[in-house]
């Protein structure tokens, strides 16, 4: 697979977790946000929701450009790198616990995404 492939994936990868990260602030910051239909319809206007809103769609958008040029065979599963970006930053950003049993978690999805880049390399 090519570089350039694997770099739009990882991007694509990043934009989706900090996305993820901009709605766990927005979240964060409101007190009962899905108490009333309001609440849920105020929540959407918060620039940290509506901020991980557009960067998800600009995801999305990346996501069918990666899928004219890669296999969703193998573009699919490098994407769940996103567990491990995910599970670190977490632990750095909102000090979610990082247990061992989540690091060999982490190990097993990197040797999976491994595996799959590698049988790629190999087609």
């Amino acid at each position: 697979m090519k570089f350039v492939n694997i770099a739009l994936i990882l991007l694509n990868t990043c934009f989706l977790v900090t996305g993820q990260f901009l709605w766990k602030v927005g979240l964060m910051r409101k007190t009962n946000p899905f108490e009333s239909i309001r609440t849920i319809v105020e929540l959407f206007f918060s620039p940290w929701i509506f901020g991980g809103l557009v960067i998800y769609g600009i995801a999305t958008v990346l996501w069918m450009f990666i899928l004219t040029r890669v296999d969703i065979s193998v573009a699919y599963p490098l994407q769940s790198i996103a567990y491990i970006m995910t599970a670190f930053g977490a632990y750095y950003v909102f000090n979610e616990s990082l247990s061992p049993l989540k690091i060999m978690g982490c190990l097993v999805i990197l040797i999976g995404v491994a595996m799959i880049g590698y049988s790629a390399k190999l087609s």
